[in-house]
């Protein structure tokens, strides 16, 4: 964030005007201003308790009147008490943010009894679009309802806390960016990562980003993305349930499958109802998606795109192998769990995915 430089009048303006106005001095000291979270106010190194708050015409003694920002703490040198800086808004007209032990619910209309439809943690940012009986109307994220005003902070006290609660973001633009394992495209790939996935900043080298992925850190390319300071958000339930960025056809694709858990296991058989296999699960769940899959787990993986266990989303397959070769295959459902048509036994049932190490995974769907 940059603060404008201000020197609105010098030395000898400061005298004349104190002169006019028959004060015997318009001097004022150094004041080193540091955001206190506790109280959500100023703490001033003069003793003062400045609200941050308050506005005034108050002038700048001195010729020296810059503000200079760092994370963390606002350096102000020779700002008179009372006079605000210039926050940066990171892109909010009406910014809220949530001060919450935990989770706020933000519900789909203005009372407590309505159903949730999202939430927000701990100093996650809103846009505040209205006021009706005691909640905020509000967009957050891809959320958006209603939350209360007893747990929402606004105007510069929540400007203030912002400035040390947002993150240098990376979004990937492109279809798909390669993670390396040093700022050279000579250098290993690790990972690749899809568009619109957003990723912490670590240190920005020349034409390079270190990112900090979901279990290790990487190389990308400036080229391929958009860099910003930016508040987390709230998320929808299904974002809480299924992961950020996940479409509606995953989605429907996890539910469809959910709902033959407890159904029997079959060799060879096709049936979700009468019994199935495990390629036979995976082959007639993705046929709702208009997607053919071969009954043989072997063969799957063929039809679609390889990507790492950090890639994973809800509807990607995971193979897993016993011998040789891969013999079982699972559909990812999210939270580190896969549902699939696990043996005779068990028949179709939610596992922890990395109950043995994937021989891969696999993606077929956007």
């Amino acid at each position: 964030m940059n603060f404008d430089k201000k020197t609105l009048v010098g030395v000898s303006g400061v005298l004349v005007l104190a002169l006019v106005l028959g004060l015997s001095s318009a001097t004022v000291g150094h004041s080193n201003m540091m955001i206190d979270k506790e109280n959500y106010g100023i703490q001033s190194s003069a003793g003062a308790n400045a609200a941050i708050g308050e506005t005034g015409n108050n002038t700048v003694a001195g010729v020296n009147g810059a503000v200079e920002d760092s994370i963390g703490v606002v350096d102000v040198e020779n700002t008179v008490v009372g006079q605000s800086p210039q926050y940066e808004t990171f892109g909010y007209t009406n910014l809220g943010l949530a001060v919450v032990d935990g989770n706020l619910n933000i519900r789909k209309e203005a009372n407590t009894t309505s159903s949730v439809v999202g939430k927000m943690t701990n100093y996650a940012a809103c846009e505040i679009l209205g006021e009706e009986n005691g909640f905020y109307k509000i967009t957050s994220g891809n959320a958006e309802g209603y939350v209360s005003m007893d747990y929402i902070i606004t105007g510069e006290e929540a400007l203030a806390i912002a400035q040390t609660e947002a993150k240098y973001i990376a979004t990937v633009i492109t279809q798909t960016l390669r993670v390396r394992t040093e700022p050279t495209t000579e250098s290993q790939v690790i990972s690749t990562i899809s568009k619109d996935e957003e990723f912490y900043i670590i240190e920005e080298l020349e034409g390079w980003l270190k990112v900090e992925l979901a279990n290790f850190q990487g190389y990308i390319s400036k080229d391929y993305v958009t860099t910003e300071m930016k508040l987390k958000t709230g998320n929808t339930m299904k974002e809480l349930t299924y992961g950020n960025g996940i479409s509606d056809t995953r989605v429907n694709l996890v539910n469809f499958a959910l709902q033959y858990v407890g159904n029997r296991y079959v060799w060879g058989g096709e049936s979700l109802t009468n019994g199935v296999d495990c390629s036979g699960f995976t082959m007639k769940v993705y046929e709702t998606v208009g997607i053919k899959l071969p009954h043989y787990s072997a063969s799957q993986p063929s039809y679609g795109t390889k990507i790492s266990k950090s890639e994973l989303k809800p509807g990607d397959l995971i193979f897993y192998s016993s011998s040789n070769r891969i013999d079982h295959v699972a559909i990812y459902i999210g939270n580190g769990q896969i549902v699939h048509a696990a043996n005779s036994r068990d028949g179709i049932k939610i596992s922890n995915a990395f109950y043995q190490e994937p021989v891969c995974c696999v993606r077929y769907l956007d």
